[in-house]
């Protein structure tokens, strides 16, 4: 039921991630989940799954400050496509294992690319998003995320 927050709970342990796990009633918003967790909407990594547009099945998973809006071209040029869109919540759902605003800004699927504005990791000692449940959020130093997921960091805000 699970099984990607029990995935990535035992991934940062492996890796010695300096991290905290709080656990609140369910919720997807980036501001109010916020607020729950006593964080700046800021320092929530807002991951939104997206899809070439050409129909090649190629994901990005995008990871931005939750107070930022996403621009789609500039994850394209990130991701080396022409055009891509927000997968749908089955598609997203499908290639996660997780619910819209459950996924976390990691990727367990060697078919998804894993972009990150470094906004959020250059102005934030830490990071918090949802664990792949509505009801727990991880809290993590951002220098052990960058060194644990690994992303291309790219400017993909608007």
């Amino acid at each position: 039921m699970h099984a990607v927050y029990d995935h990535l709970v035992e991934l940062l342990e492996k890796h010695s991630a300096d991290f905290r796990i709080i656990e609140h009633p369910a919720e997807g918003r980036s501001d109010l989940v916020a607020a729950i967790r006593g964080t700046d909407a800021g320092q929530g990594a807002k991951a939104m799954l997206c899809k070439s547009k050409s129909g090649d099945g190629e994901l990005i998973l995008a990871v931005l400050p939750g107070i930022k809006k996403v621009d789609f071209k500039k994850v394209a040029e990130a991701g080396g496509l022409k055009k891509v869109t927000l997968a749908s919540p089955q598609e997203a759902e499908q290639a996660t294992g997780c619910v819209i605003g459950s996924i976390p800004p990691f990727v367990f699927s060697s078919a998804i690319k894993l972009v990150v504005d470094p906004s959020l990791v250059q102005t934030y000692d830490e990071i918090a998003f949802n664990a792949g449940r509505l009801d727990r959020s991880i809290v993590l130093r951002s220098t052990d995320y960058v060194r644990i997921a690994n992303p291309a960091l790219r400017d993909i805000c608007a």
